[in-house]
């Protein structure tokens, strides 16, 4: 278990939980790790649009330096960037500076791989030991690391996306796309991925900016409301919205609809694995039935799996899976890379309406629907495990209950629906979905199990 390390690397608000000494120590403790793995251990670095990603960037690189490892800084990029340069230019490890969807006052660390997936647990662990043991590997001075800058990731990325679509028939078909990037990374890559393809853009918020002055930077609906407005007015093809550090997507429907992000993943499974048999797809215990459905309509295979891109991503190549991903719009296409990618899921969404010449919303209405409810909860961090295991022990005598999925947290299936609850792994929140045909069925099912979860956390909080 580790205490630093959430869901998507580590976050806290800055100068508050996310200090310049912190970002120090955690680069001694990783620069450390990488010397037992490796000789002359590369690092390559990046960061989001947030306005502490400087402070933060140099205080962890002057960790790898004092540890001997190089550093390579490439700038303002979107994670999946960054990804896509550590495994391709052959870094041992790759470092985003970035907090996703979180608000400005928050930023993180997010470890990846030299395969180019975010860290798995156990190298997690292993940093965090180092980290409170102190035990640094510091090196002589004519051994420090050596620290340069490149400009070329996200040209590099880029043209990877590209070589993965046809783009002369995306371009013949002539899109129109309203896009907004919520002052985030994906201005830097998304904005001329479009232009690429022949599209027309209207863009919205593509300027990198920290403080995100046009809306949050989580793209739920009541951020993208300018978004859904343009997109009908314009009459466009449909509307794209990206997180701050453009990993995730979600669409807006050519009539102004919002997509949601399970609707989306759906899609594209139904997508990759029709006419084929035994295709394996991987997501999380989240994500709506409606996957499952058309997966298994096509004679597939669904896998699930606890919440967390890294552990979707390692299962999918584990597994050979054609597609996967999670819920919230973070979706993973392993024919260029395994992590969740905003501006792949774009350039595979033009090239699913071009082929099947069809609009979203058409595409759309093939995918069973159901009514999913989101709800978060505030619980101290310091109390969450505990709450988890006295709703585990209450739910245990509801004869409701079909059946029990620990897979991650508690989801629990009824005859006319499923509830899932779970602490966040990067928030100070439990999350409860319930899911159901009917919108009264998942209405009353989240407001019974949000009912018990604030119930436990209220009793611990006395305790």
């Amino acid at each position: 278990m580790t205490e630093l390390f959430g869901t998507n690397g580590i976050r806290g608000i800055v100068n508050k939980d996310m200090t310049s000494d912190f970002a120090l120590q955690i680069g001694k403790a990783w620069g450390t790790y990488l010397q037992r793995k490796t000789d002359n251990p590369s690092v390559v670095i990046g960061t989001d649009a947030r306005l502490s990603n400087t402070m933060l960037k140099y205080s962890i690189t002057a960790g790898f330096l004092a540890t001997g490892c190089d550093v390579t800084d490439i700038g303002l990029v979107p994670t999946p960037s960054l990804q896509y340069t550590v495994r391709m230019k052959q870094f041992d490890s790759g470092v985003m500076i970035t907090a996703s969807h979180n608000p400005p006052e928050f930023n993180g660390i997010k470890g990846i791989d030299a395969d180019g997936t975010e860290f798995s647990k156990k190298t997690e662990e292993e940093i965090e030991g180092i980290y409170f043991s102190k035990c640094y590997k510091l090196v002589s001075w004519d051994a420090v690391g050596s620290y340069k800058t490149w400009d070329g990731a996200n040209d590099l990325y880029l043209n990877g996306i590209l070589s993965t679509v046809d783009i002369d028939a995306i371009k013949d078909h002539g899109f129109h796309v309203v896009l907004d990037c919520g002052n985030g990374a994906g201005s830097v890559v998304a904005p001329l991925l479009l232009k690429k393809l022949g599209c027309k853009v209207t863009e919205l918020y593509c300027e990198p900016d920290g403080r995100f002055p046009g809306h949050p930077s989580e793209p739920v609906p009541e951020n993208v409301k300018e978004l859904i407005r343009t997109v009908k007015e314009e009459q466009a093809d449909l509307g794209i919205a990206q997180d701050g550090d453009a990993d995730r997507a979600i669409f807006i429907d050519e009539k102004g609809a919002y997509v949601w992000g399970d609707q989306t993943l759906s899609l594209f499974a139904n997508y990759h694995t029709k006419n084929k048999k035994n295709c394996i797809v991987v997501t999380p215990v989240t994500s709506s039935t409606s996957l499952d459905d058309v997966v298994e309509k096509n004679n597939g295979i669904v896998v699930h799996t606890q919440v967390g891109s890294p552990i979707v991503a390692r299962v999918m190549r584990e597994k050979n899976a054609v597609f996967g991903g999670e819920e919230n719009g973070g979706l993973i296409f392993p024919e260029l890379q395994y992590c969740r990618d905003s501006a792949m899921t774009l350039a595979k969404m033009l090239e699913l309406l071009t082929v099947t010449e069809r609009s979203l919303s058409s595409l759309l209405s093939d995918i069973p629907q159901y009514i999913v409810v989101k709800k978060k909860i505030h619980c101290k961090d310091s109390i969450k495990q505990e709450v988890m295991r006295s709703i585990h022990d209450d739910v245990l005598n509801d004869d409701n209950v079909i059946r029990i999925d620990t897979t991650d947290g508690l989801k629990l299936y009824f005859k006319n629906g499923w509830v899932l609850m779970r602490p966040s792994g990067t928030e100070p929140l439990f999350r409860i979905y319930a899911e159901a045909k009917w919108s009264r069925d998942a209405e009353d099912l989240s407001k019974s199990f949000c009912t018990i979860v604030q119930d436990h956390i209220q009793k611990h909080e006395r305790t």
